[in-house]
């Protein structure tokens, strides 16, 4: 038996940084901007900060090894252009802007990007 593909995963460097973060600010949450400030950054918030709608997608959740998993939306408009894709939260050194957790770390998530695999595709994407 395969299993079964998922949209978003998480780098060891970036599940460390978030176990982290969770120790101090409870459990967090995605939210992958397509906003003007930050680019493309994936924005970290304790759950419920941000308020997600009927207009998010719920990519899936990363488990970082806490009792929860954290999950990742996207708005329904950028999901559109990336629902092709398998992004990867990684975390580099910098200050990236908004109101992500990360922030007065001196690091900041960011996406890596690869499309999905046909049969990735097939079974995310069903026609």
């Amino acid at each position: 038996m395969t299993e079964k593909p998922e949209r978003v995963a998480v780098s060891d460097e970036a599940a460390a940084l978030l176990r982290s973060l969770t120790a101090q600010h409870g459990p967090l949450m995605f939210h992958q901007s397509g906003g003007c400030c930050d680019g493309s950054a994936p924005m970290c918030y304790p759950r419920g900060m941000f308020v997600t709608g009927p207009s998010d997608v719920l990519l899936g959740s990363v488990d970082v090894g806490l009792d929860e998993p954290i999950e990742v939306f996207m708005s329904e408009s950028q999901f559109a252009y990336w629902k092709h894709t398998h992004l990867t939260i990684d975390v580099v050194d910098g200050r990236g802007a908004g109101f992500s957790v990360e922030g007065p770390t001196g690091k900041r998530f960011l996406i890596r990007s690869r499309l999905l695999t046909d049969e990735e595709s097939s079974t995310l994407n069903p026609a």
